[in-house]
C-alpha cells in the first residue's frame, strides 16, 4: 500500500471501509478509490462515501467535500529509432494506452539513437531533471546505462525496463517475455523444421549489448547442444536491427556458405534477409525463423520465406508497462500482471490484427 494511502480502519474504534460501504450502499473497491481520491467515481456516489464517512467518524467534517481532482503524471518512454518495425508497434500501443488514461496519466514516448549508450543516459538524466514521474526505458547492458538509471532511482524517480532488462539497477521490473526461453523456442523450431536439408545454420542480431539478444542467443545454443548437436552454427553477424544492414550481410553469408540449411535472426531487419533470400532463390530452401509478428513477417510467413516467427505482443507489453509506472508515480502498490507469453506463429495460424 501506498505511503499516502488510507487504511482500513487505522485507528481502534475507527469505522471500517466495509462499514463505510455499507452505509453508502457501495463496494468496497469503491469507497477505497474515493478516501484515496482516484479516478472513476462518480460525483454523486463520491458525496454519498464522504458522507457515511463523516457520520461513521472516519473522517472530520471539514474533509467532506469533493477532493479536487489528483494530477495526471507524467510517463516517459525511451525507445531505440530506426527501421524495427516491432518497435514502431510498441511506441503506437503506449501513445494509444496515454490516450485512454488521459487525465490520469500524461504517456511520452522519445525516440534515440539506437545502441548509443551515452545518449541513452544522457536521456534518462534529462527526463529526470525534466518533470518525469516514472521512466521506463528499452536499456543496453553499459556501465553509461546503469549509472544512470541509478541516479535517476536515487533522485526518487521509478524506474521500468521493458522488452529487455538490464543488470544491477534499482529498476522496479521488467516487462517482456523472458529471452532466453523464446532463444531455446527459436532453437527447437530450427531444429524440428530443418529436417535433414543439412546442418548449417547461422544468426544475426540486433546487438549483444541488448541483454535480451544475447540471452536468446544462449537459449539458442544451449538447446541445439542438448537436442541437436549435429547442427553447427557458423557465424552470428550483428545487424544493428537495420533493415539494409541484415540485407547485406544476409547476401554475403549466402554466398559464403552455399550449404547453409537454416538462419536464426535474434532481433530486426527480417525484411532484409528475407529479401537476401528470395534474391538468392534459396527462399523456402534455408529454414528462417524470427522475431516479431508485424506486417513484414506475415507477408514472409505466408509466401514461405519465413518458417516461423516468434512474437511477444506489443499491446499486451505497452498495457503492463503503462500500468505498472501509473502505480509507480501514484506512490500505490505495483499491480499483479501475469508473465508476457511467448508465441510461435505460422502460416496456418497468424492471427487476425
Amino acid at each position: 500500500m501506498g505511503m499516502n494511502e488510507r487504511q482500513d480502519s487505522p485507528v481502534p474504534g475507527r469505522a471500517t471501509i466495509a462499514e463505510i460501504a455499507r452505509v453508502a450502499g457501495v463496494s468496497t473497491a469503491t469507497v477505497d478509490r474515493t478516501l484515496n481520491n482516484r479516478p472513476g467515481v462518480k460525483a454523486r456516489t463520491r458525496d454519498q462515501v464522504l458522507d457515511a464517512a463523516v457520520r461513521l467518524g472516519y473522517l472530520p467534517d471539514h474533509r467532506f467535500a469533493a477532493p479536487a481532482a489528483a494530477r495526471a503524471v507524467t510517463i516517459d518512454f525511451v525507445l531505440p529509432g530506426g527501421t524495427n518495425t516491432f518497435l514502431k508497434l510498441l511506441k503506437d500501443h503506449l501513445e494509444s494506452q496515454g490516450a485512454a488514461r488521459r487525465g490520469e496519466a500524461e504517456v511520452r514516448v522519445h525516440l534515440i539513437e539506437g545502441f548509443n549508450p551515452e545518449a541513452l543516459a544522457a536521456k534518462l538524466l534529462a527526463l529526470s531533471s525534466g518533470g518525469a514521474d516514472a521512466i521506463g526505458v528499452l536499456p543496453i547492458e553499459h556501465p553509461a546505462v546503469r549509472e544512470a538509471i541509478r541516479e535517476v532511482v536515487a533522485g526518487g524517480v521509478p524506474v521500468l525496463t521493458i522488452v529487455t532488462d538490464i543488470s544491477n539497477v534499482p529498476r522496479l521490473g521488467y516487462v517482456g517475455i523472458d529471452n532466453r526461453a523464446a532463444g531455446r523456442l527459436a532453437g527447437y523450431l530450427l531444429g524440428r523444421l530443418m529436417r535433414s536439408r543439412g546442418h548449417e545454420v547461422a544468426l544475426f542480431a540486433g546487438s549483444l549489448s541488448y541483454r535480451g539478444h544475447e540471452e536468446r542467443e544462449m537459449g539458442f545454443r544451449h538447446i541445439l547442444a542438448e537436442e541437436f548437436p549435429q547442427l553447427k552454427v557458423l557465424e552470428l553477424r550483428e545487424v544493428r536491427d537495420d533493415a539494409e544492414r541484415a540485407y547485406g550481410e544476409a547476401k554475403a553469408l549466402l554466398a559464403a556458405y552455399p550449404r547453409l540449411a537454416g538462419l536464426y535472426n535474434i532481433g530486426a531487419g527480417n525484411r532484409g534477409i528475407a529479401r537476401a533470400l528470395e534474391e538468392s532463390g534459396r527462399a523456402g530452401e534455408v529454414t528462417f525463423i524470427c522475431h516479431e509478428l508485424t506486417e513484414h513477417t506475415r507477408r514472409l510467413l505466408v509466401s514461405g520465406t519465413l518458417d516461423a516467427a516468434i512474437d511477444q505482443n506489443p499491446r499486451v507489453e505497452a498495457r503492463d508497462a503503462v500500468d505498472w509506472l501509473v502505480h509507480a508515480a501514484q506512490r500505490r502498490p505495483a499491480p499483479q500482471l501475469p508473465p508476457i507469453r511467448i508465441q510461435a506463429i505460422f502460416k496456418e495460424n497468424i492471427p487476425q490484427v
